[in-house]
């Protein structure tokens, strides 16, 4: 800054104007030069702020964007039972880190998604450049989705990994298994084997997503497979599911008085 007001001053010298004193300057020049000095402050304030300001905050986000992982990884393991703290801590790491990656994988998505947009490409392009673009994020979360499987399975038993899969879908598979178990008893074997693939394929692909409303959209969509089915098989599921709200307050009337 010191140097640049310096130049100023000897501009101002070659054009025989003073600069002893400020108040011997004529009046434009004056303003000029004070704004200049008001700008070059304020500009290298601004500076060192953006400079200086924006990797702590951006440090600090992704501290805090951790812990929350951090806390809803421990959550889950402290659902299986481990007295061994070692394996605790490896499997913890384990889910942050998955979490980390498909965060990493759907953002990235995103970004190339706005910029195939960006391109302004006639239709039948646009919707080929964007399934190609989405079925490489398929891919990535699908090699991620068994490596991580993979290194749990090395550290957990089978029952325990189940659990880890039902933590990060919220345990929607088996509260809504056990939903339609008990709104229909009268299913068969086979409808009841149905039922339990579907929701267990959803909760697969519900693990890879990013968000708590894009996994239950996964689950929504299953669940509608599931009703279109059940009403090909000759249930009314209107019907049925008044009738058994019906049930589910009469079983709780006694608790409630």
């Amino acid at each position: 800054m010191k140097k640049g007001l310096l130049a100023i001053k000897n501009v101002l010298q070659k054009n025989n104007l003073s600069t002893g004193k400020v108040q011997s300057f004529p009046s434009y020049l004056l303003n000029f030069y004070t704004l200049l000095k008001i700008l070059l402050a304020t500009g290298l304030v601004i500076f060192s702020l953006q400079v200086f300001g924006q990797p702590a905050d951006k440090t600090q986000q992704l501290a805090d964007f951790k812990k929350v992982l951090t806390d809803r990884s421990a959550k889950i393991v402290s659902t299986l039972g481990l007295n061994d703290s070692g394996k605790y801590g490896v499997v913890v790491s384990e889910l942050v880190n998955q979490y980390i990656n498909l965060n990493s994988i759907h953002d990235q998505n995103k970004a190339d998604i706005a910029g195939i947009k960006a391109q302004a490409l006639p239709d039948q392009e646009l919707k080929a450049a964007v399934k190609q673009q989405e079925e490489k994020k398929s891919s990535g979360l699908l090699q991620l989705h068994a490596s991580f499987l993979t290194h749990l399975k090395n550290i957990l038993t089978d029952e325990q990994v189940e659990k880890v899969k039902d933590g990060m879908t919220y345990r929607v598979f088996p509260i809504t298994y056990a939903a339609y178990l008990d709104m229909l008893p009268g299913l068969t074997s086979g409808q009841k084997e149905k039922i339990y693939n579907w929701l267990k394929e959803a909760r697969e692909l519900a693990m890879d997503e990013g968000s708590s409303e894009d996994k239950h959209k996964i689950f929504g969509k299953y669940k509608g497979r599931i009703n279109n089915y059940l009403s090909a098989e000759g249930y009314d599921l209107k019907k049925e599911t008044e009738a058994w709200q019906k049930r589910v307050k009469e079983r709780q009337a006694p608790k409630n008085n």
